[in-house]
């Protein structure tokens, strides 16, 4: 176990709360990971702080598989994929393997690619189609999440409504609740 890993997870231990624990309980219903029971201010102080263990430690944290320990994979992608927009894909791409709720999901759509949505926006339409006929209703979720910061872009409007169309009827929860984020975001913007 890398240094870093268990530095974090001694962190987590020492942040973590039962208050927490319940919250993320309430607010991620049905999640399979371990839940530390840590704040999100406190996830992005170790973000900051951690960010130079680079893409080997978020990949590591991945693996380790708490729910606390995924988010904050996928906030540290985020802090270097300007660094090299190509791992940060591929750590994108492998960690939609394994994704197992909304938290999680929101976490790697909104931020693991968030510094390169104005330079990588085809690298990122191309994942979200990838993903929009899975089987797993994380990534049919996720492939909206990727491209939510886009809806601002009328002109990208119509990519986006391609990806909802799909969608539209699906039987999954959480991915009705994107399909509504989405079109929500389009209406702000009329």
């Amino acid at each position: 176990m890398p240094d870093d890993l268990k530095t974090i997870r001694q962190l987590l231990q020492q942040h973590s709360s039962e208050a927490a624990r319940a919250a993320h309980q309430k607010f991620v219903p049905g999640s399979r990971e371990k839940v530390y029971g840590v704040r999100t201010p406190v996830l992005n102080e170790l973000a900051a702080r951690f960010k130079s263990g680079g893409f080997e430690l978020a990949e590591a944290l991945w693996k380790a598989g708490a729910l606390e320990e995924k988010i904050l994979a996928a906030k540290l992608v985020g802090r270097m994929a300007k660094k090299d927009p190509e791992r940060a894909l591929q750590l994108v791409r492998l960690f939609a393997q394994n994704i197992g709720n909304w938290a999680v999901c929101d976490t790697i759509g909104m931020q693991s690619l968030k510094p390169i949505v104005a330079t990588h926006r085809e690298a990122i339409f191309a994942l979200a189609r990838g993903y929009n006929r899975s089987a797993d209703p994380w990534q049919r979720r996720l492939s909206l999440v990727l491209v939510e910061w886009y809806t601002r872009y009328k002109e990208l409007h119509p990519a986006i409504q391609q990806l909802i169309q799909p969608l539209e009827k699906d039987p999954e929860y959480y991915v009705k609740k994107a399909v509504t984020w989405i079109n929500k975001n389009f209406e702000k913007g009329k």
